[in-house]
């Protein structure tokens, strides 16, 4: 009997979320930034606007009650990028930022590490 390993759920919720300005630190788009569109914490995954592009051939569909159809063909979408791959962007200085949690008031907010600035 063959089971199929699927990873566990993180324990903690991702450092990362969507409208954030990440860079890339690992893989074909090294050194490119961009803003987080979608965030998937159960794979541990971001999709980055213009990054990690990849192509979907799609069959022409017929949109339910009406003659006209959705265009088929070649579509490029985002693709996903492990969030281990990516870096937060300081907002002071625009530069990748390791990113802490400090609380106040019972209240975490995220922090850059590198200049100690808060992210939102």
């Amino acid at each position: 009997m063959s089971r199929r390993h699927t990873p566990a759920p993180p324990r903690r919720p991702l450092r990362v979320r969507s409208g954030d300005r990440v860079q890339v630190i690992a893989g074909k788009d090294r050194g490119k930034s961009g803003r987080v569109l979608r965030v998937e914490p159960a794979k541990q995954r971001v999709y980055v606007e213009g990054l990690n592009m990849v192509k979907r051939h799609t069959r022409p569909r017929q949109v339910a009650g009406t003659r006209t159809e959705a265009g088929g063909g070649v579509i490029e979408r985002e693709g996903p990028i492990h969030v281990s791959n990516v870096m937060l962007v300081d907002p002071k200085d625009n530069k990748p930022t390791r990113v802490g949690v400090e609380r106040e008031n019972g209240k975490p907010f995220r922090v850059a590490r590198r200049t100690g600035t808060r992210i939102d």
